[in-house]
């Protein structure tokens, strides 16, 4: 499968967020959000093409037995089952960050770190094309999808916001689709790669999440390192 990067760093984001991982970042993606920021790995993807043994002799090389697969999208990665079974039968905790525009199936996943798209991700035809602009925008929410994760493994949801009227948007969503879930297990998390401007949507998300009992999510790494790539 094509790799982007693996490396090891600090979980910055949801319930793990703190706790030392090994990321695997597969390269490519069915979505094209225009906030992305991580665009080698979706909107051009780039990477090296590794098997699933080299990837495990990767990982074996640090300490952590806390395993990020993420992306890009990493459902659509070949082999990406394969590997998540072995992973976790090295004895690794196994998160896969994904959209959940694809079905789990039968992978092997101990915590499904679940971020359905608002329609602040739906990128301008201007920079993306027509076709990838109307195939983001029907593509991007899956709520039979989302469901099959829930009923497959742990989980947790993470909605990135922007915006007073992103908040709103993830608010109705849901109520629409997530009634049952409750609400300590949907993060709802700045967009903001500056630290800057992560403090200052920080500052009013968080009093929404008080007022209607989401979590607030913070982005650990940001404050870390900055934006930068192997963190």
């Amino acid at each position: 499968m094509l790799i982007s990067e693996i490396f090891h760093s600090i979980q910055g984001e949801g319930e793990l967020s703190g706790v030392p991982s090994v990321f695997v970042r597969t390269s490519g993606c069915n979505l094209r959000c225009r906030w992305c920021d991580t665009p080698y790995a979706s909107w051009r993807p780039e990477g090296t093409e590794m098997d699933v043994s080299r990837i495990l002799e990767e990982v074996a090389r640090f300490p952590s037995k806390h395993c990020v697969i993420t992306g890009g999208e990493p459902m659509i990665a070949r082999g990406i089952h394969e590997l998540a079974s072995k992973l976790a039968a090295s004895g690794h905790h196994v998160t896969i960050e994904t959209a959940g525009t694809v079905a789990p199936g039968d992978i092997v996943c101990h915590l499904a770190s679940l971020s359905p798209k608002m329609s602040n991700s739906t990128p301008d035809e201007k920079d993306a094309g027509a076709a990838w602009t109307e195939r983001h925008e029907r593509t991007r929410r899956r709520p039979d999808v989302l469901a099959e994760w829930r009923r497959k493994c742990a989980f947790q949801f993470k909605f990135v916001i922007a915006t007073e009227d992103d908040a709103r948007e993830a608010l109705e969503f849901t109520k629409e689709t997530l009634a049952d879930v409750p609400r300590e297990k949907i993060f709802l998390m700045p967009e903001a790669t500056d630290p800057v401007v992560l403090a200052d949507r920080g500052a009013w998300l968080s009093e929404f999440c008080k007022v209607h009992g989401f979590r607030f999510g913070d982005r650990l790494h940001i404050r870390l390192f900055g934006n930068t790539r192997g963190t």
